[in-house]
């Protein structure tokens, strides 16, 4: 039941702060996402993100941030493993099922329903 609490307070936490930059500025939605995926990348290099997601869990990796995490964390434990080669592999092995799932169902719901506008 904590770890449930947890993740409901740190993601929260994430989106009302995505909220207030929304509210609070003239930034656009995708400039907020991509300010968003970038400062969990950056949190993530400096190490300070990890130990948000022991505490977190879902509530840590299921936000942008979160993204940017596994970004960086793939990138990572790419260069270790293959040498400079894993800048380039290491964030797209990372993410590629939720990139791949994102894709799949964003074709589906374009297919199953039509779009107003």
């Amino acid at each position: 039941m904590v770890d449930f609490l947890l993740a409901f307070a740190v993601g929260g936490a994430i989106c009302v702060a995505a909220q207030l930059v929304l509210d609070l500025t003239k930034l656009t939605p995708a400039h907020i996402m991509v300010l968003f995926v970038s400062l969990g990348a950056v949190v993530s290099g400096l190490g300070l993100y990890g130990p948000l997601v022991k505490i977190g869990g879902a509530g840590a990796t299921v936000p942008l941030t979160g993204f940017g995490h596994a970004l960086v964390q793939g990138m990572l434990e790419d260069v270790r493993q293959f040498g400079i080669l894993g800048l380039f592999s290491g964030g797209l092995r990372a993410t590629a099922v939720g990139i791949t799932s994102a894709v799949v169902f964003g074709y589906l719901m374009a297919i199953l329903f039509n779009p107003k506008g």
